[in-house]
């Protein structure tokens, strides 16, 4: 599945016809920044709206609400949805929009450490507008569907083919026994790529349970079957999983699949779970399906002593869990995270702020530990299974700001003064020239345990660490003060950054005087050598009119027969100025 092949540009004009992998080989790769307009441009939403009635993007508005922003303000949506598939196993994954925002996205997905091959329809404004893309489409899918190779198929629409209403849900369900799973994953629809991992994996776990309705399935790897489960909702650090199977073990329960899942059989293992714990709140669509296979679902998670105990009572009554063996599993847990939070307190004022999902639960963990948590700023909205710690976090005094900007997240860090922000790049950014250390929430902190014992333990050491490092940053600013800013902005610079002058400046230079910018606005600025006198003689010079000034004014108005003339001087004696041909004197 070879090149790019002249494909659609950002217009979404231009371009090949039949499949083709924007790299190398038949099926899977991932993510990264894609235009979040119909067609690139404009306001995408209420373009969409008027384009499109189809079922599918009327949804995505409903379950994904917009916040204060109308566009992303992170990477491309679908980085989420995309990363899901390329990491399960035997799963084709292809894309149909711009064929700027595929190669975005499959560069990013190699970034990332994707080894397999993003497949790729590309279209132009005749297979748009005609409808040849549909088609075009349904003979990738039939190119693709090899049952050696793969399970199912993933065929997502971008921008511009779910705006121009491409019906993904008239696709075969199935061809040659490939599932075929179509997603629309627009910028317009889609506010985050969390969420977007929402998406598919609600797409996924609707068509595993009906085909778990309908009859046999294949049975799932490691199927527990000697006593309840509870499956894990979020992508979760590669720890956690176990940390929190410890925890429920004592009340005779396991730990069930994590979704998103690595392989299509997990699919039904998750709905065979008795309880699904949703531990990140936005995957509002595969908590839906859990409902609807008949499974509890349980917001929050085990973090801190609080959050634990309320998180394991919950469980427990969800499952069926005698009290006596729910009490005693909290007993136990009790003593292990307060043990582990003694060990290692927290002191500060930290900010936190992200778009994992987690962010309300590592603000509990921070809080317990002892630090002061004033603000918490998350991209996705709120939803009933964060409500819990929305409360919590509420009651402590820290402002819970759901679809946060970045706007406000830097006007919370200018507010609050913390001693450390953990946030997105651009708000450590902000943090870090101000002279306050920042962690980047992906990776410094989300990509560590945060449940049970491990995640109480895990996180001061590093914080601290980061803390104690801002009197090194205040040394930093001070000596770089200046330094990138004004006219020394930009990079590149082979010689010490000069500031280029006005006209007016170098006027003033060039008489050996300071130039002024207007009384009370702005001060002198010395553009050369200063003498004695220098400022009156400058300030005298712009009050008052030049000899030529004074003349071209008593020539326009004899040109024009003004009866009102420039005042007379000694010179105007001497010099009259002769009447000009349109003179009406």
């Amino acid at each position: 599945m070879g090149g790019m092949s002249g494909g659609g540009g950002s217009c979404g004009c231009g371009g090949g016809a039949k499949a083709q992998a924007a790299d190398g080989a038949s099926g899977n790769g991932a993510d990264a920044p894609e235009i979040s307009d119909v067609g690139c441009h404009g306001d995408a939403r209420d373009k969409a709206r008027e384009m499109a009635d189809s079922d599918a993007l009327k949804q995505l508005m409903e379950d994904y609400p917009l916040g204060p922003h109308e566009q992303p303000q992170g990477m491309c949506p679908a980085f989420g949805s995309l990363r899901v598939g390329l990491r399960m196993r035997r799963t084709a994954t292809v894309l149909s929009g711009s064929a700027c925002c595929v190669y975005g996205l499959t560069f990013t997905s190699h970034f990332y450490g994707a080894r397999r091959t993003v497949g790729y329809v590309p279209f132009n404004s005749e297979s748009l507008v005609t409808g040849a893309l549909y088609e075009d489409i349904k003979q990738a899918m039939h190119d693709l569907a090899d049952p050696d190779e793969y399970d199912a198929i993933i065929m997502t629409n971008l921008c511009i083919p779910t705006a121009s209403g491409v019906p993904l849900d008239m696709l075969p369900k199935e061809i040659n026994g490939v599932r075929i799973v179509g997603i629309d994953v627009p910028g317009f629809g889609v506010p985050t790529h969390a969420e977007a991992k929402d998406v598919l994996s609600g797409a996924v776990l609707k068509r595993a349970r009906l085909e778990a309705e309908a009859g046999p399935v294949a049975r799932p790897k490691d199927l527990v079957d000697d006593r309840p489960t509870v499956s894990l909702l979020g992508e979760l650090f590669p720890a956690d999983p176990m940390g929190i199977g410890s925890l429920i073990d004592p009340m005779g329960l396991a730990l069930g699949p994590v979704v998103p899942v690595r392989e299509w059989r997990e699919l039904y293992a998750a709905l065979d779970s008795d309880v699904c714990a949703a531990i990140h709140p936005h995957y509002v669509r595969a908590a839906e399906q859990f409902q609807k296979a008949g499974r509890r679902v349980v917001g929050s998670g085990p973090v801190g002593v609080e959050g634990t105990v309320a998180w394991l009572k919950s469980i427990g009554d969800a499952a069926g869990v005698d009290a006596e063996k729910t009490g005693a599993a909290i007993d136990r847990a009790r003593k292990m995270i307060s043990g582990a939070i003694a060990s290692a307190p927290l002191k500060g004022r930290v900010q936190v702020s992200g778009y994992e999902g987690s962010e309300l639960l590592v603000a509990r963990v921070l809080i317990e530990a002892g630090a002061d948590v004033p603000y918490v700023g998350t991209a996705l909205p709120k939803s009933k299974w964060s409500q819990t710690d929305y409360e919590w976090l509420e009651a402590q005094g820290t402002h819970v700001q759901f679809r946060a900007s970045l706007e406000q997240d830097i006007e919370a860090f200018k507010e609050t003064d913390p001693d450390l922000v953990i946030g997105t790049t651009p708000v450590v950014q902000e943090a870090k020239e101000n002279g306050v250390p920042g962690l980047y929430f992906t990776n410094l902190v989300s990509a560590r345990p945060i449940f049970g014992p491990a995640g109480a333990g895990s996180l001061a050491p590093v914080l601290h660490g980061a803390m104690k490092g801002r009197e090194r940053l205040g040394q930093m600013k001070q000596f770089f003060e200046g330094v990138g800013t004004g006219h020394a902005v930009g990079y590149g610079w082979t010689e010490v950054p000069e500031k280029k002058l006005s006209a007016k400046e170098r006027n003033a230079r060039a008489r050996g005087g300071k130039a002024t910018t207007g009384a009370g606005k702005h001060s002198e600025l010395a553009v050369g050598k200063d003498h004695e006198g220098a400022a009156e003689e400058t300030k005298e010079r712009e009050n008052s009119a030049s000899i030529r000034t004074r003349d071209r004014i008593r020539q326009s108005a004899a040109a024009k027969g003004s009866a009102k003339r420039a005042p007379k001087t000694e010179s105007d004696a001497e010099e009259p100025v002769p009447a000009t041909a349109g003179g009406a004197d």
